[in-house]
């Protein structure tokens, strides 16, 4: 009895082990990139980025126009007003790399706040296919090396639950 009862301990993860392991993958970018929102989202950040290089272009036409006017007066100048004219122009200098920093920190903020709702619905759809056709994983193709003749191209069962 007990060599019986040892028996089944030891084929227990055999059969753990037969179970099949079904694999798919989704080829993400392809299905993100093909959801509508993108589009709307890609226009948003052209505005943005546009409203930041016309603000940082006047930003610099400014700190051109004073450079070149103290640079061509400076001979003319009493030392005291050279010293405020070179403050000016310092100052208008550390507000455009001070404008520049928060521009890209705003515009990163921006995209990462439009794609994150996108992304957990890609997300969602990529587990609402996974559970329905009973993968144990579901896998994005750009990190892999090989993929074998098993695995399962998941990615139009998906767009179809995006709706695309």
């Amino acid at each position: 009895m007990k060599k019986l009862i040892v028996l089944l301990f030891m084929m227990l993860p055999l059969g753990v082990i037969a179970q099949e392991v079904k694999i798919a993958y989704v080829n993400t970018s392809d299905v993100f990139m093909s959801m509508p929102e993108i589009s709307d989202i890609e226009k948003q950040m052209t505005d943005l980025n546009e409203k930041y290089r016309v603000e940082m272009q006047q930003m610099q036409d400014e700190y051109q126009k004073k450079y070149s006017d103290f640079i061509a007066q400076q001979n003319e100048l009493t030392e005291n007003i050279k010293l405020r004219r070179m403050q000016e122009i310092e100052d208008i200098r550390t507000r455009l790399e001070n404008f520049v920093q928060v521009a890209q920190q705003d515009v990163q903020k921006k995209q990462q706040d439009l794609l994150q709702p996108i992304q957990e619905r890609l997300q969602r759809a990529i587990e609402a296919v996974g559970q329905e056709k009973g993968y144990t994983y579901v896998i994005d193709p750009a990190a892999l090396l090989y993929i074998g003749t098993n695995a399962v191209d998941a990615t139009p069962f998906v767009r179809t639950k995006l709706g695309l």
